[in-house]
């Protein structure tokens, strides 16, 4: 139970931090795949053979898997830390204080190859620069996230704590997404010959300002002042069985999982979706991104007013079938009779409720779910619950770019894109998965909402009577 309520300017402190770190995974998930094997006809230099592994699975896939190894590995341990932390500042500022720097320069490094041309070399450096980034992000994320449910008490006040998170996220995603078009504005004015260095120069002041985003909420909130939950005791292993045995918690994790492997094929693909599908500029990418974000926004009361009215769950379910479709769509591209920018508009206006829902609720929803175990163990293992999250959340990034790059290899060049095409396929499916598996998930509505449920029963049996 938080110590003090945190006022409003201490809630846009905690979304700032959101924004940081949004900007910094999503350059990563969507400017890789370009930056390393860019189309053919973008006159970028692709730094990493396009070779086969076992005939299946080519270099890029296994690099952007490599890292989340360590991931499993590393994710709950921090959560561990951080949930036993007694440090007098607080369990998790100051993990975020130390994961900053670390995170921002692995980050830069991994879009410097060593070598100027496709090479092997390229391939070891980017694995080992990966690696370091995510265990700088999660260092941050982790802790970050717990901090949620420990700042916000009532189910109201985590909706609009998470509402403002969701918004930095959105921006996060906007800027990287403006990577080519800050890139184009570069070359203009600095004369810059080189688009590969244009494109360095412009992710490296991208970071930077993630950085400096990703210090607001360690500089503004005094933990200790607005989060009153005491360290747990419980040892690593029998934490992360405890949290395993929440019934409700697989149920979200998994659809979770399964949300975010299918958003990270569109991040990854929205620069040849544009370009090679629909033969519009890269630039168009930035473009897009911010007008689904400004329209999403216009979403966000109407979504908390019907979280309170029905429930989160069917909001949640009707976003994942609606994006089943428009994934559905993806593979159609291009071929509608419709011209390229209104075929993408289309798509783009019918993708921005499910970006509002899905990144407002679940948090949400997570924190509750944190609370409730909390109330009935007696353990306060918020850390472990965002932990367990993050670290699908990581794999179904990761394995969405791995699926991404490996479809590559049926076609993601003008006249033969096929393997492009086939992404549309595999988010469907994925989507269809979250939505079986979520419509499982049993959701608590508040007191009052089954009061006024009994109420609103009673009146009409003495109506009908």
């Amino acid at each position: 139970m938080p110590v003090a309520k945190l006022p409003l300017s201490k809630q846009l402190a905690y979304a700032c931090g959101m924004t940081g770190w949004s900007i910094m995974t999503n350059l990563i998930i969507v400017m890789l795949p370009f930056f390393y094997l860019p189309p053919a006809n973008r006159g970028l230099v692709p730094f990493i053979p396009q070779l086969l592994v076992f005939g299946v699975l080519n270099i890029m896939s296994i690099i952007a898997a490599s890292g989340r190894f360590f991931d499993a590995v590393y994710d709950p341990f921090i959560a561990s830390l951080s949930d036993k932390s007694e440090n007098p500042e607080g369990r998790r500022i100051p993990f975020m204080k130390k994961a900053i720097v670390p995170a921002v320069i692995f980050c830069c490094l991994t879009f410097y190859p060593v070598v100027n041309h496709e090479s092997m070399s390229n391939a070891g450096w980017l694995a080992f620069t990966l690696i370091g980034f995510f265990m700088g992000a999660t260092t941050y994320i982790i802790p970050y996230n717990a901090l949620l449910p420990e700042l916000a008490e009532s189910a109201e006040e985590k909706i609009n704590l998470s509402s403002l998170q969701q918004v930095g996220f959105v921006i996060g995603i906007v800027l990287s997404a403006t990577v080519n078009n800050f890139a184009d504005g570069l070359q203009l004015v600095f004369n810059i010959a080189s688009r590969d260095n244009a494109l360095q120069y412009t992710i490296w002041g991208l970071a930077g300002f993630a950085g400096i985003m990703m210090s607001v909420p360690v500089v503004c909130i005094n933990e200790k002042e607005y989060a009153g939950s005491k360290p747990t005791h419980l040892p690593l292993l029998p934490a992360l069985r405890s949290t395993f045995s929440n019934r409700n918690f697989k149920y979200y994790l998994i659809s979770d999982f399964s949300y975010y492997m299918a958003l990270s094929i569109i991040s990854s693909g929205l620069l040849f979706f544009v370009t090679v599908l629909l033969h519009l500029p890269e630039s168009m990418g930035g473009i897009l991104m911010g007008t689904m974000v400004l329209i999403s926004l216009i979403f966000y009361p109407v979504v908390n007013y019907l979280s309170k009215k029905i429930g989160k769950k069917p909001i949640v379910l009707f976003s994942f079938m609606l994006l089943s479709i428009i994934f559905v769509a993806i593979y159609f591209l291009g071929k509608f009779p419709l011209s390229s920018v209104l075929q993408v508009y289309i798509l783009v206006i019918a993708a921005a409720f499910p970006l509002a829902s899905l990144g407002i609720l679940p948090n949400a929803i997570l924190a509750e779910i944190a609370q409730k175990d909390a109330e009935r163990t007696g353990e306060n293992r918020e850390g472990m619950f965002f932990a367990v999250k993050y670290l699908f959340v990581k794999f179904g990034q990761t394995l969405g770019i791995a699926l991404f790059t490996f479809l590559t290899i049926y076609g993601k060049d003008p006249g033969n894109d096929y393997g492009l095409r086939l992404n549309g396929l595999c988010g469907c499916v994925l989507c269809l998965l979250a939505v079986i598996f979520f419509s499982r998930f049993q959701e608590e509505r508040s007191a009052k909402g089954a009061k006024s449920s009994s109420e609103k029963s009673l009146s009409r049996q003495k109506h009908n009577a």
